[in-house]
Order: C-alpha cells, then structure tokens, then sequence
C-alpha cells in the first residue's frame, strides 16, 4: 500500500479527478457533512455507558464522539508531521498535517453512528432476536446464508458504513480516505479470518454494500487478505487508539463523578499514565474535586497521545505491508496502567447496577420493537397484512415507507427494519415500546 493512493479525496461515484483544495479540503467537507447530518445529531440521547442522570452529566455517544474526534485529530497531525517527512511526493501533491487530521477527525466523529438504543445491549437484542425468537427465526429460509450472517450478528461498525453510503441518510458520500479511516474492520461477515488479527475481531460491512468496499479498496490499493477480507486503511489505527483512549479514561471519570469509583483510586491510576509530570502537590492545590478530575484526564490523555503517536511512527511501515494488525495502546508504555484501568471499570462500572439496569430493558424495547415491526414489514411486504399490521408501519417514518416501497428482497426489507430501529434514540425507543404496548396512548 502506499500514501498517495491511500489519502484518496474522491468520493464513490465520481469518475473524473477533482483537484486538492487546501483552502477547505475534501477531508473537511466530511467533517463538516457529518456534523450536520441527521444521524450524527441523534447520537446526543444515545447511551454511552451511563443512563443519564438528574443530577451530574454524563457522556453520551455524541459528547464521546466529539471527544474522540479531537484526540484522533491530535493523533494525526503527529503521524502527519512525520509523514510529510518521509515521504515527499505528498508534499508535492499538496497534502499537508491538517489533511491527516480532516480525515481522521471525520472518521471519529462517525466511529459510533451505527451504534442503536441501549449500547452493547442494543446490538446483542437485535441479533438474538433472529437467532432466538421464533418470529425472527421465521425469516431463515426467507434470506441467503451471506444474508442471515448479517442479521445474526448485527455489527454497529457495519450499520455505520451503511447509513454513511445510504440515500435515505441524506447520502453524505464521504471521500474514500475518511471511509477508509472510518472501517476498523475490513472484512464482511462471512469473510474469511486470520487468527490473530486485531481487524478481523469484528465486520464491517453488510452484503448490500460488498460491491462498494472493493470499490473502496481497489482506489485506495488496500491490500487483500482473503476472500471479503484486506488490510486495515493505516489510518483506522488512529481511529481505533482515540475511541480506546477516551473510552477508557472518560469512562473512568464518568465512574468517579457517580461515586462508583472512588477519586483517589482514579488519581493513582491517571498518575500511573502521566509519569514524571504528575504533581501530587499541583494536584492537591486545586480545590473543587470535579477540576481535579479534570486536569488529570487532560494530562492522561495528553500523554496516551504522545505514546500512540511514537507506536504508530514505529510501525508506520509494517501498517503499509500488511504484517502489523495490533491495536497501538497495547504496545504503549501506559498499557500496563490501561490495562488496570479496564479490569477496575469492568468490576466498578460496567457490571453497575445502574448499567445492568439499562441493559436489562434494553433488550426488552429492542427485542418487542424489532420483532414488531420486522413481522409487520413482512406480511405488508410479501403475505397480506392484517389491520394491526398496517397500524404498526403508519408509525415508520415517512422516508422509510419509501424506502420500503422501493425494497425487492426479504434481506432488503429486513436491513430497512433494522436501519429504522437502530437509529432511534433512546427515548424515542422507549416512547415507541410503550405506545405499542398500550402503555402509553393519547388521551
């Protein structure tokens, strides 16, 4: 793989060559898309870890992605300074740091797009309810063995890259740079895998969107692997080391804040990670806790930048040769810390009881609403439907009854119940779960 290939500004579709604007870069037009995307705004009541509480705030998917677009940018503009450097056509082509850090700044602020309602408990309903629920069962026979591989195992990863090429999302057309950042795991879900690697843990995208990532990876030259398998995009590392950077430590924060954990376990953690510029005395002068927690994240974070910047500069080459595929803040000096830091928060926080609780009717709204509305599609679609039936898809959204309209397959059909359920907020799921229960009706 190599640079000038893999910094690609055109966008799926385009056939003629547009010229590299440094004034306003293609790579900030993304960002820019992104933010004002319908998608991207819905994220601000989507759960992070932590329902949100009356009285403190916690991170949602929106704030972290924020914060992870900032870090990730940060971590680009390092590997680009360096970059730049060693290899010279890129500054011939007019490429310069801010490049690096449109792209990677863009593809964190859309790393968590595909995530539904409810976190991790989101994902899980979705798949269990075809793999476990006799009504989600029904559609086995109905759809290819490619096809029910993506609905039993339904990916946040590849949903994102979905509603980013999809009309119905406002068709944002990112430039294959940033898609290629955005894609942690490039390979399909009946790809083929090799023990070992890091991008392979997961897919990342759907059947109905194969033909558009050898599209993506024949522009950026990516190297293949296997059958519906390549390398990582160099900078999805980036990507990948700025979600695992906020996550950890603000997560942790968010943990101290709500009293899970407590503060002068969090500052011996966070003291392990900033080294020789820790200040127990600094630290100790300031008097409000909260702006205590505050300067140790900045500095935590600062170094975990420095660090993942120096592994990436380190393995810049075997990136391009395909032979390294490790996440970076595993091979820092701070992953021994990190690693302390994630065992604490599986213990404190994320088996809380007030994280459980979430989780819990979590998979309750999702599994009602997924199976309502898959089954209503279906008889509309392929049998004839009943009155209950019909009064269930008045409640779609007017662009998915398009949409629906327009879908030929099961798959198809099934991928839009899934695109309508998956993109609602958490309040609007719960909303929705009790009006079709009957909990909640007009008066």
């Amino acid at each position: 793989m190599n640079w000038l290939q893999l910094l690609s500004h055109r966008r799926p579709g385009e056939t003629k060559t547009v010229a590299h604007d440094q004034t306003r870069s293609r790579f900030e037009q993304d960002f820019d898309r992104i933010i004002f995307s319908h998608p991207f705004r819905k994220l601000q009541d989507k759960t992070q870890v932590f329902p949100l509480p009356e009285d403190d705030f916690v991170h949602t998917r929106l704030t972290h992605s924020l914060e992870v677009s900032v870090v990730g940018r940060s971590l680009a503009k390092n590997a680009g300074n360096y970059l730049l450097k060693k290899y010279p056509e890129l500054n011939k082509a007019g490429f310069t740091v801010h490049d690096f850090g449109g792209i990677v700044g863009a593809a964190c602020l859309a790393h968590d797009l595909g995530n539904p309602p409810f976190g991790h408990s989101g994902e899980d309903s979705i798949s269990s309810f075809f793999l476990t629920n006799k009504k989600g069962l029904f559609f086995r026979d109905k759809v290819s063995d490619e096809e029910w591989k993506d609905l039993t195992t339904f990916e946040g990863n590849a949903q994102g890259l979905r509603i980013l090429n999809s009309k119905g999302n406002g068709g944002l057309k990112l430039t294959y740079a940033t898609l290629g950042a955005f894609t942690k795991y490039p390979l399909s879900s009946s790809g083929e895998k090799e023990k070992g690697r890091k991008s392979q843990k997961k897919f990342g995208y759907y059947q109905c969107n194969a033909d558009l990532f050898r599209e993506m990876a024949d522009e950026m030259g990516l190297k293949a692997l296997g059958k519906d398998t390549w390398c990582r995009h160099p900078l999805a590392f980036l990507v990948e080391a700025a979600d695992d950077i906020c996550y950890h430590i603000i997560d942790l924060e968010d943990g101290c804040r709500l009293g899970l954990v407590p503060f002068d376990t969090v500052k011996s953690l966070l003291a392990e990670i900033i080294g020789s510029s820790y200040s127990e005395e600094k630290v100790l002068a300031i008097e409000s806790q909260n702006e205590r927690l505050g300067t140790l994240r900045a500095m935590a974070i600062g170094q975990l930048i420095q660090e993942c910047s120096d592994a990436f500069i380190e393995h810049e080459e075997a990136m391009l040769d395909g032979s390294f595929d490790k996440d970076l803040t595993s091979l820092i000096p701070s992953a021994p810390a990190m690693e302390k830091i994630i065992k604490l928060s599986i213990e404190k926080i994320y088996r809380s009881k007030l994280v459980l609780e979430k989780e819990a009717g979590g998979y309750e709204v999702i599994d009602t609403l997924i199976e309502v509305f898959a089954t209503s599609v279906y008889a509309n679609q392929f049998e004839k439907p009943l009155p209950k039936h019909k009064s269930i898809l008045r409640l779609l959204p007017e662009e998915y009854e398009v949409q629906l309209k327009n879908s030929k397959t099961v798959y198809e059909a099934l991928q839009i119940v899934i695109d309508f359920i998956s993109g609602l907020t958490d309040s609007h799921a719960v909303r929705l779960y009790k009006t079709i229960k009957g909990y909640r009706l007009p008066v």
